[in-house]
């Protein structure tokens, strides 16, 4: 029978084009994702792409962020550079406090959640990561470090202030030591280490 073939035959070879196709293609995807991880790697570690804080310290200036906080009240912001999104958070007991609201798991947004736990949370609804609302240090999921620190000021005309950031784990001493130092090399402060703002 000519000009006829079996449909076997015929969905076998179709079956087997396909197959080689998606291995080629497969391998294409895994190549471009192997070359986009390495080329995100290199970029991370050559310090090309931006981390919140990363501006010099000389260079972050106050920044008023709200005239006045209730308890239990949070206000969006961006600081220490417009692209850096960061949180302040009133607490019960007057504290203000402060933190970058980009995860440090995946970088998703972190919320405030008044009635989560005794104090507050902050929480990031991506992968379930929980961080705490004093410390900013993770209290449950997978985010690897806690959250960057931004230092808040109440004035006593009730206004509040971002004036400096910590780094993720910096104690808040050790990051006005540090950028006391940026902004005035030579500054001798007892409480600081080695004398001064280093």
């Amino acid at each position: 029978m000519t000009g006829t073939t079996d449909p076997e035959e015929a969905l076998r070879d179709r079956i087997s084009a396909d197959s080689l196709t998606s291995r080629r293609d497969y391998l294409r995807v895994m190549t471009t994702v192997s070359g986009g991880l390495l080329v995100g790697s290199v970029a991370v570690s050559a310090g090309v792409l931006h981390r919140h804080g990363d501006a010099e310290a000389a260079e972050v200036p106050e920044l008023r962020v709200a005239d006045r906080l209730a308890r239990g009240q949070a206000v969006l912001f961006n600081y220490p550079g417009e692209h850096d999104r960061a949180m302040a958070v009133k607490l019960a007991d007057d504290t203000v406090v402060g933190y970058s609201t980009v995860c440090t798991h995946l970088a998703c947004g972190v919320l405030w959640k008044e009635h989560r736990g005794e104090e507050g949370e902050l929480y990031c609804p991506c992968h379930e990561g929980s961080f705490d609302i004093r410390t900013g240090a993770v209290t449950g999921g997978p985010p690897p470090r806690g959250l960057p620190k931004v230092l808040m000021v109440e004035r006593a005309d009730g206004s509040v202030w971002a004036v400096g950031t910590a780094f993720s784990d910096e104690s808040v001493r050790h990051a006005a030591c540090r950028q006391l130092g940026a902004i005035r090399p030579g500054t001798t402060v007892p409480s600081c280490p080695s004398g001064g703002g280093n």
